[in-house]
């Protein structure tokens, strides 16, 4: 199971969440977020450990502007968290990334979308509805998850805690859930994370 922390925006913070080998750790660049990693040292993004995959989360972003950003940075994923049409995510495929492409879910027909991202896309991320861009801190109801009869591998992200391990192994009944993606509830202030929270967290898992 793949765990992700998201919207890293520390350098300190970032190099002691790396040294607990998360297998993704994400960088927000949507200027609107309190967690903007635009100010980040660029060397230190890229020289993290190899073994970590590093996603960079956008919202309606020009393909050009995503490309060279994540080229500066050494990152190889991409999180689309807007309005991103399936082209799009086939574009950014072809220039060599692999895509994530986030979804809010509220009810099971919000999964009708997808099959037109299938080809396009490398995970689906599935978090709360939400007016507005980006996680809302909050969980949907993970029961709409036995809707999804997708083809494409689906990470988890909305509200999840250190309290949820045993909820987690419940969704791992979906043979597509890949991972979780975590953020709000391990932080002491947005960008920046209680790395005693993903300890206790990362060892229930593995228990």
């Amino acid at each position: 199971m793949l765990v992700k922390v998201c919207g890293m925006a520390d350098s300190r913070n970032m190099l002691q969440v790396a040294a607990l080998k998360p297998d993704m750790l994400g960088f927000v660049f949507y200027p609107a977020s309190p967690r903007y990693a635009g100010y980040l040292p660029e060397k230190e993004v890229k020289t993290l450990d190899e073994d970590i995959l590093r996603v960079a989360v956008f919202v309606n972003e020009e393909a050009d502007k995503m490309e060279h950003t994540a080229c500066r940075y050494g990152i190889s994923v991409l999180q689309l968290h807007g309005n991103e049409t399936p082209d799009l995510c086939r574009e950014m495929r072809m220039r060599g990334f692999k895509v994530i492409k986030a979804l809010g879910v509220e009810t099971a027909g919000d999964f009708r979308m997808l099959p037109v991202y299938e080809k396009s896309c490398d995970w689906f991320l599935f978090d709360t509805k939400s007016k507005k861009y980006g996680g809302t801190g909050q969980k949907f109801s993970w029961s709409l998850l036995r809707a999804y009869r997708g083809e494409l591998p689906f990470l988890l992200s909305g509200g999840i805690g250190v309290e949820d391990v045993e909820r987690i192994e419940e969704v791992k009944e979906n043979e597509k859930f890949a991972g979780v993606d975590l953020n709000s509830r391990f932080e002491k202030v947005p960008g920046v994370k209680d790395t005693g929270l993903l300890i206790r967290f990362m060892e229930k898992l593995k228990h």
